[in-house]
């Protein structure tokens, strides 16, 4: 279990004792799309996981993962706040806790994800015994759509990056994409081997991702501010030079620490290298 937390995409603090939905920041995207963000900009002890959607639609409400567990009630609550619908699906963007800790807490709603993700979220403590009955109850392999017009919801899979069953959720009425921990930040990503994420096919992953985001003018990162597809497009340069350098430095017979410290930031302004010395030892460990 140790091992399933070191994979989660969240900063060294733990979350405030006690959460409450007043130290939930929400961006309004859309009349019915919000975004109940990872943290309090500038303040990481109140991080409570992933970056949250709230989709409301004429059917209901659906939410785009579910956060660490510990802010169960105050999500519930921020929700409240936002619509008196009821949530009646909630949709996984990938396996990890600060993502997935709260689908009990909304009832039995529809739960969404890739079918690997599922595979992955059944292996988890969380959902054992009686809590099984909140793991997906569908799936889907390479593309699912619901809905029409402003409702409507597409999630798409490109192959394995952070995990083996990243979806990305795109609300094409709205013009908006969310990528889940895909792509959380500018800094290298957690590539979680033990459920099936790949350091060494994240680039093609996040570029065929990329690729696919036509017509859409804002991005859902999994932890960072609202971004455009040119930073995804971006990020995937990041990890193709990541890789690249990686390898290669492998291959001279240079110790990761060395590949740490020639790796350079110049080419991606604004990007923090806090996580690029775990994605080489990644990069080193998959490359034979």
């Amino acid at each position: 279990f140790g091992a399933a937390l070191a994979a989660y995409q969240a900063p060294a603090q733990a979350p405030a004792p006690t959460p409450t939905a007043a130290q939930l920041e929400v961006v309004k995207l859309a009349d019915n799309l919000f975004v109940i963000t990872s943290s309090t900009p500038g303040n990481t002890a109140t991080f409570s996981g992933g970056n949250v959607s709230v989709f409301i639609t004429d059917a209901g409400v659906t939410l785009v993962d579910t956060k660490l567990a510990a802010w169960g009630q105050a999500l519930l609550d921020k929700v409240k706040s936002l619509t008196p619908k009821p949530v009646t699906t909630i949709i996984n963007t990938h396996t990890h806790g600060d993502h997935t800790g709260n689908n009990d807490k909304f009832g039995k709603v529809e739960v969404i994800a890739h079918e690997n993700t599922r595979a992955n979220m059944a292996k988890m403590p969380a959902f054992a015994g009686d809590k099984a009955q909140f793991l997906p109850s569908k799936t889907y392999a390479t593309t699912w759509t619901q809905g029409k017009g402003h409702d409507q919801i597409e999630l798409r899979y490109f192959g394995a990056a952070h995990t083996s069953g990243d979806t990305v959720v795109v609300f094409p009425g709205l013009r908006v994409a969310q990528m889940g921990d895909m792509f959380a930040w500018k800094d290298a990503p957690l590539c979680d081997r033990n459920n099936g994420g790949s350091c060494l096919e994240y680039p093609k992953t996040v570029a065929a991702a990329a690729a696919s985001l036509k017509n859409i003018d804002v991005v859902i990162p999994g932890h960072a501010a609202m971004m455009k597809v040119s930073d995804v497009t971006e990020y995937g340069r990041f990890m193709a030079d990541l890789v690249a350098s990686g390898q290669a430095a492998k291959k001279a017979g240079k110790t990761v620490d060395e590949a740490f410290a020639a790796f350079s930031l110049a080419k991606y302004p604004g990007y923090k290298n806090d996580r690029v010395k775990g994605a080489i030892q990644v990069v080193y460990d998959e490359t034979k």
